[in-house]
């Protein structure tokens, strides 16, 4: 269709039969068919954004049990679920021990951001680090920093895993220092803030990194017990329910 509008063209005959049964006006007919049009393209660039992301799964808000962390503040996190934050290129920071559904809800809040047509991009600190680093042996780092400057929502999971050796700690200055008030940061660590001296192995690095990185952030601390050892003990109590 020369007006670029595929599922129109495939729906048209619907469209019109639901609002002759409907006995809509013209007006009221190509208000539908619009619509229809426009709900499918937000739809599918949603899909193709999730596609992208390189997000390791689709769970949601929904999807989390907070009773299982009752020292988390719901509010907290369903406030960040608003993407005021995202709004405002500001970050947020998910801190606590492993296992404690940090990536959880930080992938969450970036499904939140896609389904509002946010872009958005997933990646662990360390995979982030050797590509930056790969990428600058062969000459191509500015266009390899672009993959984590261009998304409006940028999520770095698991920070703090393993030390950085300096030149890598200023590869992450670089992604945070340029994304600084141009693009929203949602990070996961099992460190706090005053353990990055040792994680960057450089306190001078490290300050300036956290005092880009925390001046526009909210952050939720996660302290309960883990997800993944709850489900791994109530499989093994269900093995033995099942043996006796």
């Amino acid at each position: 269709m020369k007006l670029g509008l595929p599922h129109l063209a495939e729906a048209l005959t619907q469209y019109a039969q639901r609002a002759d049964e409907a006995k809509m006006g013209y007006l009221d007919f190509i208000d539908l068919a619009l619509s229809e049009e426009l709900a499918v393209r937000k739809d599918r660039r949603i899909r193709t954004g999730l596609r992208i992301s390189k997000l390791p799964h689709h769970k949601t808000l929904d999807d989390y049990d907070f009773s299982f962390q009752p020292e988390l503040d719901p509010r907290k996190v369903k406030d960040l679920a608003t993407l005021s934050f995202v709004e405002a290129k500001a970050n947020a920071a998910l801190l606590g021990p492993p296992g404690g559904g940090k990536t959880h809800i930080a992938v969450a809040l970036a499904v939140a951001a896609c389904r509002a047509e946010y872009s958005i991009y997933f990646t662990s600190l360390d995979d982030m680090v050797r590509n930056l680093k790969a990428a600058e042996a062969t000459g191509r780092l500015t266009s390899k920093l672009g993959s984590y400057l261009r998304p409006a929502v940028l999520v770095v999971d698991e920070v703090g895993y393993q030390p950085l050796e300096r030149a890598e700690a200023n590869l992450v200055f670089q992604v945070i220092s340029k994304r600084y008030e141009k693009g929203s940061i949602i990070q996961t660590s099992n460190k706090t803030f005053s353990e990055w001296g040792q994680v960057i192995g450089d306190e001078v690095l490290a300050t300036a990194t956290l005092d880009r990185l925390l001046h526009h952030c909210d952050v939720i601390s996660i302290n309960g017990p883990s997800y993944r050892l709850k489900n791994r003990l109530a499989a093994i109590e269900r093995d033995q329910e099942s043996a006796a």
